[in-house]
């Protein structure tokens, strides 16, 4: 493609989020910046919330991944839809009725400070990880389109794509985020629709054999029943719940999204049907996956030994231009769409959680400080990214699953045992425990196949995390009053 084209064209889309953030930002106080004012339609939240979960992992590296997982990852996006219902029945309620800036208000009022303070830390470390690990691809990705036809380095690309994040939404906040979204989803599903359209037209295929050439294929196994399998069903499906609880239900980021709705009931309208469409869109990208290894082989070309660059190279050196525009695109607005909400969602928890910003002080300088802290955000995630791409070596659909196993164990821990139990605990310790169970957590995954007759961990890391965090947090508990 002709590097010229993309960057005209690349700059075309994202002088339309800037239209939208310039008349989104009109008049953005701090609380719109954190909440929207509250005034989101749910069906548009719902539509954006696509892209911002799918992000540019699951447009890159699912499809990739099916030459060595075959549809397994269908698996965790079943379990997902028991983590919605949780999220739609029993955490949206109670965010709603504690009527917080951010989620992890319910931390400090259940347990007090230094729980409050935990959940919003690991919360911060898990999305900056994530999202320096979402942007890591797309610049990857325009380094390969545009950049490297003029010798920029890597890190000129890195600092292009967080500058321009920062661009649309230091203003707006997530009032913006919404509205962006529907965009980026637009153009996510656009891309993947017509991959799968071109695919099945160079291999002559109809619909009726395209879908009989997905299904016989040796790519198409969904169910895996071997339970010392890290693609075991039980252990994918259980994953997919807990995932969607941790990185839903208890991510400031999503949540903040869902927030923004008018009332809990349309909040909960929203997760129902944003769930149904995932699995559709889930199916859709593992199809794909399917067809773009049988066109490699129908073309002679040699699959790439890092398969998250399989679909890059061929929609880039192989598919017609026009597809290769919607390719950057839909991979563009797909990484977008999960890191610009990241960083708006990241500020908004530094400042209210770490900080202290409640919104009604003094307008003007707590915008100052929002600035500041969104900035500060900026560089973080740039110099993040760097350094992932210097050490990444392996999948980073599967990075990014084995460091949310990780850090967001913690959240899932005091979530459950703030809900579940009535005990109080000793709130100084809190930290204490949950630095510990991530570490052990690591050290038995490290030793499983040995110390558990060959059973080898999966996502489900983050449930064993989970559990010895609830464990720590009974150790030091006591009865209510006491």
């Amino acid at each position: 493609m002709n590097p010229f084209v993309t960057l005209s064209i690349l700059a075309a889309y994202f002088g339309v989020l800037l239209l939208i953030s310039y008349f989104t930002g009109k008049g953005a106080t701090n609380l719109t910046f954190f909440t929207a004012n509250r005034q989101s339609p749910w069906y548009l939240v719902a539509y954006g919330m696509i892209g911002a979960s799918l992000s540019g992992v699951t447009f890159i590296s699912v499809p990739g991944e099916v030459g060595g997982t075959a549809f397994s990852y269908f698996q965790v996006v079943l379990g997902y839809m028991v983590g919605y219902f949780v999220i739609a029945t029993v955490l949206m309620p109670l965010y709603y009725r504690m009527n917080t800036l951010t989620i992890y208000g319910y931390l400090e009022q259940r347990f007090g400070f230094w729980s409050y303070k935990t959940g919003a830390f690991f919360f911060i470390l898990s999305r900056v990880i994530g999202s320096s690990f979402r942007l890591f691809l797309v610049a990857s990705v325009l380094q390969l389109a545009v950049f490297n036809a003029w010798d920029i380095p890597f890190w000129v690309s890195v600092l292009v794509t967080v500058i321009l994040i920062w661009l649309y939404t230091f203003r707006g906040g997530i009032k913006t985020i919404v509205w962006t979204d529907t965009l980026q989803t637009t153009f996510m599903l656009l891309a993947v629709l017509a991959s799968i359209q071109l695919i099945s037209n160079e291999l002559d295929f109809s619909f009726t054999e395209m879908i009989s050439s997905v299904r016989e294929s040796e790519y198409s196994q969904i169910f895996f029943w071997d339970w010392k399998d890290g693609k075991s069903f039980f252990k994918q499906f259980t994953s997919g719940a807990f995932i969607a609880i941790v990185m839903t239900g208890l991510d400031q980021d999503m949540m903040q999204k869902n927030l923004t709705c008018r009332n809990l009931k349309d909040a909960q309208k929203n997760i129902f049907w944003f769930s149904l469409t995932l699995i559709i869109v889930n199916l859709f990208f593992l199809v794909l996956g399917v067809l773009l290894y049988q066109y490699a082989f129908a073309k002679g070309i040699d699959i790439p030994l890092r398969t998250d660059n399989l679909y890059p190279m061929l929609a880039l050196d192989y598919f017609p231009t026009a597809i290769g525009i919607l390719f950057l695109l839909g991979i563009t607005a797909a990484a977008y769409s999960s890191a610009d909400s990241a960083m708006t969602a990241l500020t908004t928890s530094f400042c209210v959680d770490i900080l202290g910003l409640d919104g009604k002080g003094n307008e003007d300088a707590g915008q100052k400080t929002r600035m500041k802290v969104h900035v500060g955000f900026t560089i973080v995630i740039f110099a993040v990214i760097i350094l992932f791409e210097i050490m990444n070596d392996q999948s980073v659909i599967n990075s990014i699953f084995k460091a949310a196993g990780y850090t967001y164990g913690p959240l899932l821990g005091l979530y459950s045992f703030g809900i579940m139990m009535k005990r109080n605990i000793k709130d100084k310790w809190v930290p204490l425990v949950c630095i510990i169970s991530p570490i052990v957590s690591y050290v038995i995954n490290l030793n499983s196949e040995a110390w558990l007759n060959g059973y080898q961990f999966g996502f489900e890391v983050l449930i064993l995390n989970g559990l010895l965090t609830y464990i720590g947090l009974l150790i030091i508990s006591k009865k209510a009053g006491g």
